[in-house]
């Protein structure tokens, strides 16, 4: 017997690495020294730093990798995959510097694979951070045919004096919600089940996704924050804190970025929510609380500025294309998140 007898081809795992091979150095910053392909990525710091911190991050794209396993369609969950990572390192003012996957399979399968990695290609090069590195295993028996997981590792840089740290907030900030671009890439587990519950098909358009089917619509990759919210820092907005709002919504992420002492207020009145939350709600009879607790609901990242940099602030995000509303304020209080009406 042989490896390849025992479901590991070898050869194509090397032939993979050649085929993404210019996928990756797309994403390569001044920064990075030597190839894809060592046994180690590397990366230089950048320069005019005087103290700087290096910030890590990881996550995964969850259960909404089953959908695009269903549907056969594997460049988005890439963007997922570096959004997830990318945006929770900038809620504390780093710049993702670079970024490395994990890739399990059961079976190699070059073109479904080489999709994948096309997105977090292109999920970098949004972000502005390499991709310096990363691991494709080939495991049968551990995952079906057809099956794959992904994890990523990103880390950024900032200077230690401006660190964002909740310390920054004042009672009376307002947050500035920006657009997410639907689901991004939490509640999958329950996007899933409604979907099997009620019989619906993928290829479904409902008339109120704009002639999307609905597979489309939960496909929608995670919004990628870091450009413009980059922008803001460095022309001087004066922004107090950041929160990424990923699993467990707004309650549970929003609260995250606050000071001793400080609670915060929403009115979701203030904001237009994207059509795929009121379909999953009425489609799956969920409670308005139990779908803030689950998903971004059309929020997918916040910050807190000072209440006259409101304006400033939601005209910058909005001549990057980012719809922004102001959607709450900070009160003093003992960390809780109160939605008005709720």
């Amino acid at each position: 017997m042989d490896y390849r007898q025992a479901g590991v081809d070898v050869e194509a795992g090397r032939a993979f690495v050649q085929r993404i091979r210019a996928m990756v150095e797309r994403t390569y910053r001044p920064e990075v020294l030597g190839r894809l392909g060592g046994f180690g990525g590397f990366f230089e710091l950048p320069t005019g730093y005087q103290q700087p911190v290096l910030v890590s991050g990881t996550d995964g794209v969850g259960t909404k990798l089953k959908l695009a396993q269903q549907c056969n369609r594997h460049d988005t969950v890439g963007i997922d995959l570096v959004a997830m990572c990318v945006n929770d390192v900038l809620t504390c003012g780093a710049e993702p510097l670079f970024f490395l996957d994990y890739l399990a399979t059961g079976k190699l399968d070059q073109e479904q694979l080489a999709q994948v990695v096309s997105g977090i290609s292109a999920g970098c090069q949004l972000a502005g951070c390499a991709l310096v590195g990363g691991e494709t295993a080939e495991m049968p028996g551990f995952y079906q045919m057809g099956e794959y997981d992904l994890a990523g590792f990103c880390v950024g840089i900032v200077e230690k004096s401006q660190i964002l740290d909740g310390s920054q907030v004042q009672v009376g900030d307002v947050a500035v919600g920006l657009a997410s671009q639907g689901v991004h890439s939490n509640g999958f587990s329950l996007v899933r089940r409604i979907v099997e519950v009620t019989q619906h098909q993928l290829t479904d358009r409902p008339p109120e996704f704009s002639g999307r089917t609905l597979a489309e619509e939960l496909l929608m990759p995670t919004q990628i924050y870091v450009k413009p919210v980059l922008a803001a820092l460095r022309m001087g907005l004066p922004i107090h804190a950041m929160a990424h709002i990923t699993g467990g919504g707004l309650p549970e992420n929003l609260p995250r970025c606050l000071g001793p002492n400080q609670s915060i207020q929403i009115d979701p009145q203030c904001w237009t929510m994207p059509p795929i939350f009121d379909w999953l709600a009425t489609r799956g009879n969920v409670a308005p609380l139990d779908m803030f607790n689950t998903f971004n609901m059309g929020i997918g990242f916040v910050l807190l500025v000072p209440p006259n940099q409101v304006e400033p602030t939601i005209s910058h995000f909005t001549d990057q294309a980012i719809p922004a509303w102001a959607i709450g304020e900070v009160t003093a209080g003992s960390g809780e998140l109160t939605i008005a009406g709720m």
